[in-house]
């Protein structure tokens, strides 16, 4: 089975959404357009360079990719569905790991926090390099009920 801790993904230009969800499922999952990145050959280039499992819908682009993984639906319920199929764990950690925006890791942060974080929020975090604040929200819980449902 591919879990996050041994298996760094790279994204293509078709997949941001799908980012968002793995990264939240502890994945470093890259994004091709958060590096500017939209050539096949630059895709491939990266996937290889970094060790990274590609996904990818473009049949041609995994055709061409030794590892990669081709999705082959748009919604990213379905696409969920297929990775999960395939043997990836998607599952929430008990903690947040990665910035759902940027891929970067989350730290404790310290208080005071933002005012539009919920006064009844155990614990945040903060993304080591965007900034971007996290706590586990409604937004944690439609996403874990989302996962159960595959």
């Amino acid at each position: 089975m591919a879990g996050p801790d041994d298996t760094p993904l790279l994204l293509d230009v078709m997949l941001g959404k799908l980012a968002r969800v793995l990264r939240m499922c502890g994945y470093d999952a890259a994004y091709a357009l958060d590096r500017g990145v939209e050539d096949d050959d630059r895709l491939r280039e990266i996937a290889a360079r970094e060790d990274r499992t590609l996904l990818t819908r473009d049949a041609e682009l995994a055709r061409r990719t030794p590892g990669s993984v081709r999705l082959r639906t748009r919604r990213v319920d379905d696409q969920l569905a297929e990775l999960a199929e395939s043997g990836f764990d998607l599952s929430l950690p008990d903690e947040p790991d990665r910035c759902a925006t940027c891929n970067g890791r989350l730290v404790d942060a310290e208080p005071p926090h933002p005012e539009h974080v919920p006064d009844d929020a155990a614990r945040v975090w903060r993304c080591a390099d965007c900034g971007q604040r996290y706590w586990k929200g409604s937004h944690w819980d439609d996403v874990e009920t989302r996962l159960a449902g595959l």
